[in-house]
């Protein structure tokens, strides 16, 4: 069992910047691959990026490339997500995921979920 619990979740403004962190329970951390995903009002959760147990293999959505970058650091197992160059249409809540491996996350093979941190961007 993983259990995911994002933070650094809030207000921006459209060209800002912000850094997600999902802190990770257990010993397992780095058997995991990790990813983001976010979920719009009124929209489908969407993969925004995902990260191979060792950090050496990223992916990332057409929408962020660019302006976001996954990391991780597995001794303090942790997931980032850098959002630079924000746009209001990144306005969502994000959440944390963890699966196999980082193409599965990023086609939605996730076997553990966090409870999502909110991010707003304003004009």
């Amino acid at each position: 069992q993983v259990q995911l619990v994002e933070s650094g979740g809030g207000l921006a403004q459209a060209g800002g910047s912000l850094r997600l962190s999902c802190a990770a329970s257990g010993r397992t951390f780095m058997n995991y691959a990790m990813g983001w995903f976010r979920q719009a009002p009124g929209k489908e959760r969407d993969f925004v990026a995902a990260i191979s147990p060792r950090g050496g293999t990223t992916y990332y959505a057409d929408s962020v490339k660019g302006r976001f970058t996954i990391s991780r650091d597995n001794a303090k197992n942790t997931v980032y997500l850098q959002m630079n160059s924000l746009k209001p249409e990144d306005t969502a809540v994000y959440y944390c995921a963890a699966g196999f491996t980082a193409a599965a996350v990023a086609s939605y093979g996730v076997a553990y979920w966090g409870k999502g941190t909110p991010v707003t961007v304003s004009s």
